[in-house]
């Protein structure tokens, strides 16, 4: 019976899930098996018609999870117990089976492919999201709202603008996970301790030809396993991710709160419940639960760093958190990317609440515009700052417009007439250079996809072919 709501199928599409199932990692294993018995075969290790029975051997349909977990509970050594499967099942020719190898060899190099395919889900659902948000940003960048600062409102920006921010952070999420996939996705066939010792004089051809059937590149060096900083830098992006994405999530929950609401997410009236007792309630479901999912990836983070130091050339402490870590990570990072990708597709914008908040503090928002006109005007920078602060202040008490309370104070009218106050007091003439960052932003974010990785990383993706 499922216990966790990945396995209920609730969070994670099934592409990403079924990378992660019992069939999708033994087959993984199988392949690397396939890949070794193919390569050793090629340089005379071992009879070429014995690395063909092993490779059609290679399959989840011969060497079954259940056989497997059945050998298992008496071997209590999953890998082993996936090789001895195979062999027995791949009778003479079974000897050749795992030739030089330990097992994580088939481990580690086996989590790359699946960490392959994995993070190729992802870059796509984060171009997608990117796209989204370059396109709000491009449509609404002279759409006028309030800017905040501590919860209270700042100086006017522009919804655009506001997506602009998140879609040049998502480009950035793009670029960190195309540089890192380079340390990321490396496998090892390296051996007990990692010398290369059971290979024997061919070790390195062995390994080139291993990795270039499975499209990885060989790790530069590695101990019995492939060295945890590069699941642990993947784990940290995840959080970074993971948190980008609740940035915007927790954005939107406060301007849709019913006294902002400016923008919300989409809603079914024809059959969506916001609630079992409250009829008229429309929550922020979907932002809610990236947000939640956020901190079970940010809490991942602890367990992938504690994996880095590893006793000697290894211990046994990485294995049992990473069949969590590695598979969460990727799952719920999967789930928060497919959620936000629906919200921003079906957000609801609400131009009309976003005047009528511009109006709420009576012309404040604009102090600033009206401090620096003085300024400019010959009145010095920190006596216009004195000027409006307490001009702000008793508009505030007493409950006036700031331009009433500042038409009513001489330094100002000595050197600003009133159309001139009025003008500067109109929150669309206080954007700055808002429709220029947004295109500079979108420009930036859509461009990434024009920067391409390494050669050598390149040339590694390039040489991948099947089996």
């Amino acid at each position: 019976m499922p216990v966790c709501p990945i396995d209920t199928g609730r969070y994670g599409s099934k592409e990403m899930r079924t990378l992660f199932d019992e069939e999708g990692r033994l087959q993984r294993y199988l392949d690397v098996e396939a890949a070794l018995a193919l390569a050793l075969s090629e340089i005379g290790e071992i009879p070429k018609k014995s690395a063909e029975r092993i490779r059609r051997c290679c399959s989840v349909k011969i060497v079954t999870p259940e056989k497997v977990k059945e050998r298992e509970a008496r071997t209590r050594h999953d890998l082993m117990a996936m090789v001895e499967v195979l062999s027995e099942e791949c009778g003479e020719e079974g000897k050749y089976v795992h030739w030089g190898a330990t097992s994580y060899d088939i481990v580690d190099t086996s989590w790359a492919l699946i960490m392959k395919q994995g993070t190729e889900i992802l870059e796509d659902r984060l171009r997608r999201l990117r796209d989204l948000l370059c396109d709000l940003a491009t449509r609404y960048k002279e759409l006028v709202m309030v800017g905040r600062t501590h919860g209270q409102h700042a100086t006017p920006i522009t919804l655009g603008f506001k997506m602009a921010v998140y879609a040049a952070e998502t480009a950035r999420n793009l670029e960190r996970l195309r540089d890192l996939k380079k340390r990321l996705l490396v496998g090892k066939m390296s051996g007990a301790v990692g010398t290369m010792a059971s290979q024997g004089a061919n070790a390195f051809e062995v390994e080139r030809r291993v990795m270039e059937r499975l499209g990885l590149r060989p790790a530069e060096i590695s101990t019995q396993v492939v060295c945890r900083d590069r699941i642990a830098e993947f784990v940290c992006w995840s959080g970074i991710v993971a948190s980008s994405m609740d940035r915007i999530a927790t954005e939107v929950r406060n301007l849709q709160r019913t006294e902002i609401l400016e923008v919300a997410e989409g809603f079914e009236a024809s059959s969506q419940v916001g609630s079992s007792t409250m009829p008229h309630k429309q929550n922020p479901v979907d932002c809610e639960k990236v947000s939640g999912l956020a901190k079970v990836i940010r809490g991942l983070i602890l367990p992938a760093l504690e994996n880095i130091p590893l006793w000697h050339e290894r211990d046994l402490t990485d294995s049992s958190s990473e069949r969590f870590i590695i598979p969460f990570a990727f799952i719920l990072l999967d789930e928060i990317l497919r959620t936000m990708e629906r919200v921003l597709k079906d957000i609801r914008v609400f131009p009309e609440n976003m005047r009528k908040n511009l109006e709420l503090t009576r012309g404040a928002i604009l102090s600033e515009a009206v401090m620096m006109a003085l300024a400019r005007k010959g009145m010095g920078r920190q006596t216009a700052h004195e000027i409006l602060r307490r001009a702000s202040a008793r508009a505030f008490d007493e409950r006036k417009g700031l331009k009433e309370v500042l038409e009513d104070t001489p330094q100002v009218t000595a050197l600003l007439t009133q159309e001139e106050l009025a003008e500067l007091l109109k929150p669309e003439n206080y954007t700055g250079k808002a429709k220029e960052l947004v295109e500079r932003a979108v420009k930036y974010a859509k461009g990434v996809d024009q920067k391409q990785p390494s050669d050598e990383w390149q040339a590694h993706s390039q040489n991948s072919r099947n089996l």
